[in-house]
């Protein structure tokens, strides 16, 4: 942006709109701002003015954000969040600068996997703040394009034909094991992998590389699942399954958390069957220190998903 548009741009204006966006409704905005509705509804015409953009549409009562707004309202947040931060630094309230890492996920990935690898992050002796953004990798690919991210973390190569220069670094691999609640478990243990033919799935979506992976394995044996649902939301799944609905695949390396927190069981482990994960940064050199930190990690974190031996010794199970 030249000299001359960023004057152009004026940052109350910018503040009106964050507000709006965050409280969902101009009204809402009038009462955190303790303004009336015609000057914030004025002086978010003339911020679009100047964009060139609508920001909102409407929505019932409230407001909608257009794809202009979502990307505006993204950079105004974070503008507002370093505004903050100088103000907090000044009072001396903290004489430590945050640094940030922007996170690209792609949204089919694992969140157990998603956290597990970001979490060593946290233990960074210098303080980093996490800003995560779910999308396609047609839209992440886009914006990193453009920026927007600092790495992408995705079960899915980035190919040349993307027409977009980045880089896949890979951060390792992981089994997949069969998990459901106790009573499906005992049931589908007992001859696995053989009782798995016909045995009702819950399966991720069909994009997915645990999916893909899922479909060889059952096309390699001649066997096929009885699909009883298909899910964009792996936490959904997980759901259903923790309710008895179906056998469900999960990475190995998450099986120790989803059975705890699911309360459901191992059934077996899929023999040959791996899911791949990816770093996708712009650049060929991974330098930011905390996709650094990342990478170092994540062959251990992705290595030692350990299947829980006391349950699966409990129960007989057979890891194949």
């Amino acid at each position: 942006m030249s000299s001359d548009l960023l004057q152009s741009l004026n940052f109350l204006h910018l503040y009106y709109f964050y507000v709006v966006a965050r409280e969902g409704s101009v009204s809402a905005a009038c009462d955190h701002l303790h303004l009336t509705q015609p000057t914030i509804s004025m002086q978010i015409r003339k911020l679009e003015n100047v964009l060139g953009h609508k920001l909102f549409t409407r929505n019932g009562r409230g407001v909608a954000l257009t794809a202009v707004g979502k990307s505006v309202f993204d950079y105004a947040e974070e503008i507002f969040s370093i505004g903050r931060e100088l103000m907090s630094t000044l009072r001396g309230a903290s004489g430590q600068k945050v640094s940030r890492l922007h996170v690209g996920i792609l949204e089919v990935m694992p969140k157990h996997i998603t956290f597990r690898l970001l979490q060593p992050v946290l233990a960074l002796p210098q303080p980093v703040q996490i800003v995560c953004h779910e999308a396609s990798l047609d839209e992440l690919t886009h914006d990193l394009a453009r920026h927007r991210y600092d790495v992408i973390l995705s079960d899915t190569p980035i190919h040349g034909g993307a027409g977009v220069r980045t880089f896949n670094h890979p951060l390792g691999e992981t089994g997949i094991a069969i998990c459901a609640s106790r009573e499906m478990a005992a049931k589908y243990r007992a001859r696995f992998p053989d009782s798995l033919d016909g045995a009702p799935f819950l399966l991720p979506a069909g994009n997915t590389e645990i999916r893909r992976a899922v479909d060889s394995w059952f096309d390699q044996r001649g066997q096929a699942p009885h699909i009883v649902g298909v899910f964009d939301d792996s936490a959904l799944i997980k759901e259903f399954g923790q309710a008895g609905a179906g056998l469900f695949p999960v990475p190995s390396a998450a099986v120790d958390d989803v059975t705890q927190l699911y309360q459901v069981e191992l059934v077996g482990m899929l023999e040959g069957a791996r899911v791949h994960f990816f770093a996708i940064t712009p650049e060929r050199k991974i330098v930011h220190p905390a996709v650094v930190a990342i990478s170092q990690s994540a062959r251990h974190v992705l290595n030692n998903g350990h299947v829980r031996h006391d349950a699966t010794a409990a129960s007989g199970a057979e890891t194949i």
